[in-house]
């Protein structure tokens, strides 16, 4: 499980987009959104640089959590 710190996620509709975003990547891939913390949990086989650029191309800034 990766965790990564998004900023700019304020509703659901940008819990949607993370997700899709991600998962157009890795079909499989689980994704939980926490919007009170800012932060993506990600269970998936992609290398974590893939998931912070695919979420920043959904249009967020994704970065890795400290201290995971």
């Amino acid at each position: 499980m990766q965790t990564f710190k998004v900023d700019g996620m304020t509703c659901g509709g940008c819990v949607g987009a993370v997700t899709r975003a991600v998962q157009s990547l890795d079909k499989d891939a689980k994704v939980d959104v926490n919007l009170a913390s800012h932060t993506v949990k990600v269970d998936s086989h992609l290398p974590e640089l893939d998931i912070i650029n695919v979420i920043n191309l959904a249009g967020f800034k994704a970065r890795t959590a400290p201290g995971e």
